[in-house]
């Protein structure tokens, strides 16, 4: 699997002629989570980001707080590809975290089959609009990747499960967006779950 492979491997350009099913995955988290640098560590080829260096126009509009260092910001969307089986591969869309993007996740959603949410414990709060908004907006099965931050607390899964309000059967998975084996691994637990809702992956064409 190509998930198992080293951080040191060189990206893959095109996608093996072995593959016979595209899946496309939605990456979706609050303002700061870490959605690129996962997309960004996992992705086989150099990932599409639309990042613009953050400014004074984004004080009291963009929640800064708790994400002191951070400089750039996405404001459309992150793509990236992994090979996950000698056949399958995803297709990664990563969502702007801002509120003032939100309206952007339905046209991103399309022809998605399930959403990987990032979650950071060091600003669990700001997770529960980001819930509230995937309920809203569409029914496709999702799963809960923490980034384990190295000054984050940290939590079992089932104290973040009642946190979160998150059903018996939803995922949670805690991970290292920078690592893409361990990125990987996350994204493996959501497409086994969304598997469970649909009879076979949707292609992305």
């Amino acid at each position: 699997m190509a998930s198992a492979n080293s951080e040191q491997d060189a990206p893959v350009r095109y996608v093996s002629p072995t593959v016979a099913q595209s899946v496309k995955i939605l990456v979706v988290g609050a303002f700061g989570v870490g959605k690129t640098t996962m997309i960004g560590s996992v992705s086989e080829i150099p990932p599409l980001r639309t990042e613009e260096t953050m400014t004074t126009a984004g004080v009291g509009i963009d929640p800064a707080a708790g994400v002191d260092g951070k400089t750039t910001t996405t404001v459309a969307m992150d793509f990236g590809r992994i090979t996950v089986s000698s056949d399958v591969v995803l297709y990664l869309f990563g969502t702007p975290g801002q509120r003032r993007f939100w309206d952007l996740w339905e046209g991103l959603a399309e022809g998605a089959v399930g959403v990987l949410v990032l979650v950071d414990t060091r600003r669990l709060e700001d997770s529960f609009e980001v819930l509230d908004q995937l309920e809203l907006r569409t029914s496709m099965p999702f799963a809960v990747a923490v980034n384990e931050f190295p000054n984050a607390p940290r939590h079992g899964a089932e104290p973040l499960r009642e946190a979160l309000d998150l059903l018996p059967d939803t995922p949670i998975v805690m991970c290292d967006a920078r690592s893409r084996d361990s990125a990987a691994r996350a994204l493996i637990t959501l497409v086994e779950h969304a598997l469970k809702y649909t009879n076979s992956p949707k292609a992305f064409t």
